[in-house]
């Protein structure tokens, strides 16, 4: 994939990286896509769980998580260049639920202790972040509306949940009771604006977001496995899922008791797919200059992976964006090259699950890493840096 030593020695050096994660035991195995251009290579390492001989596959499907967001976000662009939404629309219209806001007076206040919205939310505010609501990185119960957000038994404020029993409109209704935790545009705030954003694509398709994505995205690119559930038919091709623990990967879930294994009762727009990594290849390319079918004008594209914050948003975001990323419209952009080399102007973003996707649109080089160990801190783990400087520097 690099200039200078070619495809042939990043794969080698990519299927190197890949054994000595396995033999170290950070994860049981992984799926990685290498791709120049529309070209594109596969590596798999590894098995499918601990106690199993199974082998990871080029076809094995993971737990993308927050590489949901992404898609997410650009079936709303597909809204926009239909005339169904409006970027600087308020969001009233589709979301009566979130009309006439407010706002805490700081983090810490009682819930009552709050002030009226300067503006209403956007859809711009939706796809930027800014819409006020979101994950807050403090220990569960620092604030009253931490706490309030966990009475209320609301998924889409932290990790993937799909046993949640709480359906779109019911999340919506109790997402509708929180005050804001900043002014609509103001701060950057992580995951929650993708949840509610599925939600607006579904009030302004008719539909529900599952129907939504395969009818706009899915069936259109060929992502024959990418949805919010495995059927029961491919429930052998998911992997267990891990988590690090103090001695060895402690398992937290796995087929045929996944808890991804049934169509879940919130599709969450943030974190709810799976899929496999040529399938996210196929939308990944979907977004790129060259694209064979394309699924967005330039324009939108332009507008979806440039970096919307201010500087001071982003030094807000750096626990979670890192010291070289900003945020477009669902997903991150590098904006200074990274210690791994990945080149400022490269798109693309992490799910927590285990999987990460880089595109630099100067090379039109795709990485796409999938695994099923979970990150133990926002940045990914050391396996998709080692993977990234394989492809970025050779």
């Amino acid at each position: 994939m690099t200039d200078r030593s070619g495809p042939q020695a990043a794969l080698q050096q990519v299927r190197d990286v890949l054994q000595r994660h396995v033999q170290q035991g950070s994860v049981t195995g992984a799926v990685v896509l290498l791709a120049q251009g529309n070209n594109a290579e596969v590596v798999a390492a590894g098995t499918t769980a601990l106690d199993s001989t199974r082998a990871m596959q080029r076809d094995t499907i993971f737990r993308i998580a927050s590489l949901t967001k992404p898609i997410t976000a650009a079936v709303a662009m597909m809204l926009i260049e239909d005339g169904r939404l409006r970027l600087e629309e308020p969001v009233d219209r589709l979301l009566p639920e979130l009309a006439e806001r407010r706002v805490l007076k700081r983090l810490d206040s009682p819930l009552d202790d709050a002030v009226p919205a300067r503006r209403p939310i956007t859809l711009e505010d939706l796809l930027s972040f800014r819409c006020g609501l979101g994950v807050l990185l403090a220990p569960p119960g620092t604030y009253p509306i931490q706490r309030r957000i966990a009475e209320l038994g609301l998924p889409g404020f932290g990790p993937p949940d799909p046993a949640s029993p709480l359906g779109p409109d019911e999340w919506l209704r109790r997402v509708g009771g929180l005050p804001l935790m900043a002014q609509p545009g103001e701060t950057w705030l992580y995951t929650a604006a993708s949840n509610i954003l599925g939600v607006l694509i579904a009030r302004a398709a008719g539909k529900p977001l599952p129907e939504v994505l395969q009818e706009r995205i899915f069936a259109p690119l060929g992502m024959l496995d990418t949805g919010f559930f495995v059927p029961p038919a491919k429930q052998a091709r998911l992997p267990a899922a891990y988590r690090p623990g103090r001695e060895r990967l402690e398992l937290y879930d796995a087929a045929p008791e996944s808890a991804w294994g049934r169509p879940p009762a919130f599709p969450a727009g943030d974190s709810g797919l799976v899929g496999t990594a040529e399938d996210y290849f196929m939308f990944t390319r979907a977004l790129s200059r060259s694209a064979p079918h394309p699924l967005l004008s330039r324009a939108s594209i332009a507008a979806m992976t440039a970096d919307h914050l201010t500087l001071q948003q982003r030094q807000g975001g750096q626990l979670i964006l890192g010291p070289d990323r900003s945020w477009g419209y669902g997903l991150g952009v590098y904006v200074a090259t990274s210690a791994e080399g990945v080149p400022a102007g490269t798109w693309g973003w992490d799910g927590g699950t285990g999987t990460s996707w880089r595109f630099d649109p100067a090379s039109e080089r795709t990485v796409i890493v999938l695994t099923q160990t979970q990150f133990s801190s926002p940045q990914p783990p050391q396996i998709h840096q080692d993977v990234w400087r394989s492809v970025f520097t050779g």
